[in-house]
């Protein structure tokens, strides 16, 4: 009896999680296919090719869980990229180059912050035009040509190895995720943001101070995005205005499929971090079936529509028991 209230409860659990049944469909699928999937080297690849997104979706995670969105990061994290490169090639010394671009992406989230949050300004479109906005500058700062980093320092950055063969972009996404795990879950300003996001009028008059923490999730959101876009100038040791294209749309998608809600209050790190390694699981196994790129397209478009439609749909039939 015991044994089976268990199991009733794991799939209570998991059936929550729409992203962790994908996952789980995707590699019991792979297991009939002869390929190099279960392999250390493939998980570890797999791992590093999303760590620059999951960077991306820590920040934005941030921001949605207080009721927002950020479909600028994309632009944010060109910039970054940008004059970090530039900087560096200039002389100056990488951790100056790290200080800049951060910066840029604090100022780009305050901007979004007063416009979303003082201003009262719709996010989805205040964001979406502040990342092509961003795209503009940075096609003007490099004439639309990559920029080549000059620097061997700046571009082991992301490309050396740690403890053995563990790719550095793969720790930096770890640390990181350890730290917003620990900020949203242990802290007050954590507390708080999910307050906001769950009833924005109630938090206010319960004596939180709701803008300024709204407000600042939109700069966290900026600054990481930013400091994904450093990483992604290192790893592929170029700054280019055409990084960054579809990383908004297809990281808010992943932490919504994650069960990171655009109403607020909802989700969580692991939920983002969940929700795009879906994505990258499934690009992954894609690639290793010879799957042509079109064809994944439409295979990850189907993926995310399912996976939110049935997400609305288990959440419709709660709210119908009620």
């Amino acid at each position: 009896m015991n044994a089976k209230a268990n199991v009733n409860k794991v799939w209570k659990v998991i059936s929550k999680q729409k992203a962790v049944i994908a996952i789980i469909a995707l590699m019991v699928m792979m297991l009939f296919s002869d390929t190099t999937f279960y392999t250390a080297y493939n998980w570890l690849d797999m791992l590093r090719s999303t760590a620059v997104l999951e960077i991306v979706a820590f920040g934005v995670t941030v921001a949605v869980i207080c009721g927002g969105c950020d479909l600028s990061v994309g632009g944010t994290l060109c910039l970054g990229g940008i004059l970090a490169v530039m900087m560096v090639n200039n002389g100056y010394p990488i951790w100056l180059a790290f200080v800049v671009a951060l910066l840029s992406g604090a100022v780009v989230g305050f901007i979004n912050g007063f416009l979303v949050v003082h201003q009262k300004t719709e996010p989805f479109i205040i964001t979406l035009g502040m990342g092509m906005l961003l795209k503009g500058i940075c096609q003007q700062l490099t004439d639309a040509h990559p920029l080549t980093c000059t620097s061997l320092d700046f571009m082991q950055i992301a490309n050396k190895k740690f403890f053995g063969g563990i790719p550095s972009l793969v720790v930096y996404m770890l640390i990181l995720f350890i730290l917003f795990f620990c900020l949203l879950r242990f802290t007050s300003f954590g507390r708080n943001c999910y307050a906001i996001g769950g009833n924005y009028e109630v938090a206010k008059y319960s004596g939180i101070k709701v803008v300024p923490i709204k407000w600042t999730a939109f700069v966290i959101s900026g600054v990481t995005a930013t400091l994904a876009g450093v990483l992604l100038a290192s790893r592929m040791n170029t700054g280019s205005s055409v990084y960054g294209d579809t990383t908004g749309m297809l990281v808010n998608c992943g932490v919504v499929i994650g069960g990171t809600s655009f109403a607020g209050g909802v989700g969580g790190i692991v939920e983002s971090f969940i929700g795009l390694f879906v994505i990258q699981l499934l690009t992954n196994c894609m690639n290793q079936l010879g799957i042509s790129g079109y064809a994944q397209t439409l295979c990850e478009g189907i993926l995310i529509v399912l996976i939110i439609g049935a997400d609305c749909f288990g959440r419709k039939l709660k709210r119908e028991r009620v």
